[in-house]
């Protein structure tokens, strides 16, 4: 007998029959003689709904007031989804992020797991039910507060309780059969990865895949705990995310093929790009500009600095950060002008940024070539590069964006010989 975690995203439990038919699978999962334990979401977009609902009461909610209305969404989905297993004649039963041990930091709207104490999820596996959490939230432990982890806060949950409890698989039950080479909506002919590494996943989420959330993939890694990405609407076998280390046993014994050189292509239209016009030439500044945006806790990605003009001895600086971040990184900048001494800033945030992944990059030449031709040949201007050792990522325009991933896709042989399917639409 093993422990399997499983979490159920909003399109899995967006309707009575949806709940169902998942309460069905749990409960098959649990007669294969496992223990199983329940992450869900809010059904469909009862999140967006809600957050739409405060804007109209308050166009600026607190935190507090905010987190604990949106909690409301996972309680309903937990509740109900354990009526339907009860339905099927086994026992289970809800429980809310603080009732399962989930401890968080107070930063209301995006806070991070500190521990998980699941003493009551261990209790009720001891007397044979399923426990039925509601992902996205825990407890602040300073002020006992109700709080939320922030988009894909669900996938976090369920990894972290999997860690805790030493599970032997979390499993990620989503809207696609797995993890695909590149968004299913963007490419019809995306190739499913059978297995991925966690590096591989990391890259592919911070660059806009949405199977997965990236804090999801971190706590993971840092816990050696496989992630299984199936989709709720079939029964096929979906993507393993490993360890190199586990996916080369794999291979060696014969269970999964050569692990390929890309793993796909993904595009992010949710980032904003800032360039700082004018800058002194001279050492300190580009300290000064990113203390600055370090201060108002912004996350800056892409960085390029322009060759400095020999008659003026100014330079420019751009970045990219998450749109959200834009406008707080202009004011934190503006408010150090005098300081930098740098002339303007100009924003952008009709950018993309497209990324190539793959772990088979560090040992094959050739791939940057492939990589910027497929993007000439298609007519796309690059604005910024930025790369690691299995990551190529470039700014281009937001309109290009889809043409420039299918034209990648292409190019490195990712397209498969049918159309992948969708079941539902939102990829999460």
């Amino acid at each position: 007998m093993s422990l399997i975690v499983q979490k159920f995203g909003g399109s899995s439990v967006a309707d009575a029959e949806s709940i169902k038919r998942v309460a069905r699978r749990i409960v098959e999962t649990k007669q294969a003689g496992h223990d199983v334990v329940v992450v869900v979401s809010a059904m469909g977009d009862t999140t967006d709904e809600l957050l739409d609902l405060a804007e109209q009461v308050s166009p600026n909610p607190p935190g507090r007031e905010l987190d604990m209305l949106l909690t409301s969404g996972e309680r309903i989905s937990m509740a109900l989804l354990a009526m339907a297993i009860a339905d099927l004649g086994a026992d289970a039963r809800s429980y809310t992020g603080s009732q399962a041990g989930l401890i968080t930091d107070s930063a209301h709207g995006a806070a991070r797991i500190i521990d998980v104490t699941p003493g009551r999820i261990q209790e009720a596996l001891a007397e044979g039910a399923i426990p039925i959490v509601a992902g996205f939230q825990g407890v602040a432990q300073d002020t006992k507060d109700i709080t939320t982890l922030g988009r894909g806060g669900s996938d976090t949950t369920a990894v972290a309780l999997a860690a805790a409890l030493d599970a032997s698989v979390c499993e990620i039950y989503t809207d696609v059969d797995g993890v695909f080479s590149a968004d299913p909506r963007v490419v019809a002919k995306a190739r499913q990865v059978p297995v991925i590494t966690y590096e591989e996943m990391l890259e592919l989420a911070a660059v806009g895949a949405k199977v997965l959330h990236l804090r999801c993939v971190e706590y993971a890694r840092r816990f050696d705990l496989p992630i299984h990405v199936r989709s709720s609407f079939s029964h096929r076998e979906g993507t393993l995310v490993l360890s190199p280390a586990a996916i080369a046993a794999k291979i060696a014994e014969g269970s999964v093929m050569e692990h390929p050189i890309i793993s796909g292509v993904a595009a992010d239209v949710n980032d904003a790009k800032v360039t700082v016009v004018g800058v002194p030439d001279k050492p300190g500044e580009a300290a000064a500009i990113f203390k600055a945006l370090a201060g108002a806790g912004i996350n800056v990605d892409m960085i390029v600095q322009n060759v400095s003009a020999a008659s003026t001895g100014r330079t420019d600086v751009t970045f990219t950060c998450p749109q959200g971040s834009a406008k707080a990184a202009m004011s934190a900048l503006e408010a150090e002008r005098a300081t930098i001494g740098f002339e303007s800033l100009l924003l952008d945030d009709q950018i993309a940024k497209v990324s190539l992944v793959g772990a088979g990059m560090r040992s094959h030449p050739g791939v940057s070539a492939t990589f910027f031709t497929a993007l000439a040949d298609a007519g796309i201007n690059v604005e910024m590069i930025s790369t690691s050792e299995i990551r190529i990522s470039v700014v281009t325009r937001v309109d290009e964006a889809k043409r420039a991933v299918q034209a990648l896709h292409t190019a490195f042989g990712l397209d498969a010989d049918g159309e992948a399917v969708v079941y539902a639409g939102s990829g999460r």
